[in-house]
């Protein structure tokens, strides 16, 4: 894709400002560092505060035509295998689409706004995501694709501070409360959630006011711009997947290890069990374990393992049983980490297997997720 073609945030012109260098993602030119580099944007978000540009993911409104939120509630179920009914106004989950083989469309999030659902997916499926909704809703609910307001994350531990400053209203929300709020005088939707492993918030603001209110953020003493590459370590130690690495279409949630956002009333015995995409491949998942499974890998030594990298039972070479799908350095735990999918007999923690890298095979051993201890605000 030219430098031309590639879309632009609302924010474009306050990376170039910061010094940010920029870079192709998802069909847009988005800031990977800034001068301070991404070790330093990995451990100001760790210990202060770090702000993310995520406006291109996609923002999308959902509102049932019968003006009853069950209604659109149901109708999400059938698409999505969690519990959308039981979602309460002012509350956020975690979603998955799923296609008709139990592999995994895309993961979002979902929030209950009263009187619609507000969606956050990501930006490489959102045009697919949006034509899938419509394929499956337009009986039920209206669509909107939001496409003049931006999207911030502000992580770390002293996230709350720095937006407490703006937007006092802040310091009662818990993890995954959504609500309406002005910082200052600019109206934003703000949730407690984030993709660091750390608390935090995620805000959607008019893209006409987007640069006014993050250089207001940006002036606090502890809060620094991050760019995409702190932001894939800092998920990475936080045990989280990236649509297209670790998850996609030929992984299933359970194999993904992600079958805790799959609630019992949308489990075989519930009373609204499957009536989703590849529900009979995923609720025997649930009951009978699937054949592989996503781990935590740590390399023995400091040479990071990457994406694509094979996985083997011994040092022979012989079958593959696995592959890298993420691995970097960690700056937070001070070494090289990955994740990738085993055989679920050797997804046992301790479980040591080899990677190939450059003709060589490598030791790792299987290591429980989050590399890291989450902060999030309960």
């Amino acid at each position: 894709m030219s430098e031309q073609s590639l879309k632009k945030t609302p924010l474009h012109a306050l990376h170039l400002s910061l010094g940010a260098r920029m870079v192709p993602f998802a069909g847009y030119d988005m800031p990977v560092q800034y001068p301070a580099g991404v070790l330093k944007e990995h451990l100001s978000t760790r210990t202060l505060c770090g702000l993310f540009d995520v406006s291109h993911m996609g923002q999308v409104i959902i509102r049932p035509k019968s003006g009853r939120m069950e209604d659109a509630a149901l109708a999400l179920e059938k698409i999505i295998p969690v519990d959308i009914v039981g979602l309460k106004p002012g509350r956020q989950r975690y979603g998955l689409f799923t296609n008709a083989e139990g592999g995994i469309l895309d993961d979002l999030m979902v929030a209950n706004r009263e009187d619609h659902f507000y969606m956050v997916v990501n930006a490489s499926c959102k045009d697919d995501d949006f034509a899938h909704m419509a394929a499956h809703l337009s009986d039920a609910c209206t669509l909107e694709m939001i496409e003049d307001r931006a999207l911030i994350a502000l992580q770390g531990p002293h996230a709350e501070h720095v937006l407490a400053e703006f937007c006092p209203e802040v310091t009662s929300m818990k993890f995954m409360d959504v609500e309406g709020d002005d910082l200052h005088d600019i109206d934003c939707i703000i949730s407690r959630s984030g993709y660091s492993g750390e608390d935090g918030f995620e805000i959607s603001i008019p893209a006409d006011k987007a640069e006014t209110a993050v250089q207001r953020l940006l002036d606090h003493p502890d809060c620094e711009p991050v760019g995409l590459g702190a932001r894939d370590s800092l998920r990475l130690e936080a045990g989280l997947c990236l649509y297209g690495n670790d998850i996609d279409t030929t992984t299933t949630p359970v194999e993904a290890a992600l079958e805790w956002a799959i609630q019992k009333v949308r489990r075989n015995g519930g009373a609204r069990a499957g009536g989703f995409p590849g529900a009979d491949r995923i609720l025997a998942e649930l009951d009978n374990g699937a054949s592989r499974r996503r781990v935590g890998l740590k390399p023995e030594g400091k040479a990071p393992v990457r994406a694509h990298a094979k996985l083997y039972a011994d040092e022979t070479g012989q079958s593959p049983i696995g592959e890298i799908t993420s691995g970097g350095f960690g700056p937070s735990v001070d070494g090289p980490i990955s994740m990738g999918y085993v055989p679920t007999g050797l997804s046992a923690d301790g479980t040591r297997v080899f990677a190939e890298v450059r003709g060589k095979f490598l030791p790792m051993t299987v290591s429980a997720l989050p590399f890291i201890t989450p902060t999030y605000k309960r």
